[in-house]
């Protein structure tokens, strides 16, 4: 049961606290309609032309100094190595990938793994916060709107408390996002401005007319478009199956994030034709980055690796992850009737 509070039962709309002796409340005011300040996002406006009508966001984004430190990334890559450029362009997506998003991938698990251990004690806070409110909303007469506020603002305080005691705020896992993203974004725009002759040159041969002989295969000018579509389609199918085995890792998915898995799915498709109207060296890039993000998800479903990492375990972890993964690929895929 609740602790009493000076002699006396909670007072209206009371906030709960975790203590020492239980949930505890504490009293939060009840009139008007006063709501806490919530963080604002920040918005950058994508529309920024120039008066002339030329440049604009793109311009000051391919000329900005995270694209240029890509650019220098990528020289360095290149005239340290003395690899061709379609090499160069493996070897720096790779180091990236190992240095920078893995061990962020994998505190991203950690932190979801910490979130997912917590959630039957959160449940079983919301149930015993449920009757508790039922409880004094009888006693107080409150109504259901008051009910349902009180319980709400409980939960979200005990659920952050929760939270801070083991420090694993969700927010926390997506630091990966905020992250890689930017480099993404650096790196393709840092080889589409190789790829277009817009900067660099090392003594009397430009960047882009290394790219033009810097391929390999049936797409040996980096510069170019992809016309067999290979690289594209390459592409979208990867992306397709880091989707596909993220979704099935889920059992019980909500509707929220079916909504997701299905955008996602959508978003790889739709990459196909925009990689197929980019130069090669830039899909280049998106492939290598998407394959090493293929296999840096199936490593970190290694229980091994996962140990390593000091990744708690869950209800959900599996000694044999990818043979579940086949067999869960399998009968959706292909053995159904």
């Amino acid at each position: 049961m609740l602790c009493r509070l000076g002699g006396g039962w909670l007072r209206l709309l009371p906030v709960l606290q975790l203590g020492p002796q239980g949930l505890q409340l504490v009293p939060a005011p009840t009139g008007g309609a006063q709501r806490s300040a919530l963080p604002l996002c920040a918005v950058a406006s994508v529309s920024a032309v120039s008066p002339g009508g030329t440049g604009g966001w793109y311009e000051a984004l391919a000329t900005s100094a995270p694209v240029q430190g890509a650019e220098e990334m990528l020289l360095f890559a290149h005239t340290t190595t003395g690899l061709p450029w379609w090499g160069s362009i493996l070897l720096t997506t790779v180091a990236l990938r190992g240095s920078v998003t893995l061990p962020l991938a994998a505190y991203q698990h950690y932190i979801l793994a910490k979130v997912e251990n917590l959630q039957p004690e959160i449940k079983n806070i919301a149930r015993h916060l449920n009757q508790e409110v039922a409880v004094h909303a009888n006693q107080l007469g409150w109504s259901k709107r008051v009910a349902r506020l009180t319980y709400l603002k409980n939960m979200r305080r005990l659920v952050s408390e929760l939270y801070v005691r083991d420090n694993c705020h969700p927010f926390k896992a997506t630091v990966l996002v905020w992250i890689q993203l930017p480099m993404w974004i650096s790196m393709s725009a840092a080889l589409r401005n190789f790829s277009t002759g817009k900067t660099h040159s090392e003594g009397s041969v430009s960047v882009q007319e290394q790219l033009a002989t810097g391929g390999v295969l049936w797409f040996p000018d980096l510069t170019a478009l992809d016309s067999t579509w290979i690289l594209p389609v390459s592409l979208g199918v990867i992306n397709l199956l880091i989707v596909e085995i993220f979704a099935l890792q889920k059992i019980g998915v909500s509707r929220f994030q079916t909504y997701i898995i299905y955008c996602v799915r959508a978003v790889s498709v739709v990459m196909i034709p925009i990689a197929a109207t980019v130069p090669s060296s830039v899909v280049l890039y998106w492939l290598c980055s998407s394959f090493v993000g293929l296999l840096q998800n199936l490593l970190l479903r290694s229980p091994s690796f996962r140990q390593l990492c000091r990744i708690p375990l869950t209800k959900g972890d599996s000694d044999t992850p990818y043979k579940d993964i086949f067999s869960a690929f399998y009968t959706k895929f292909i053995s159904r009737k």
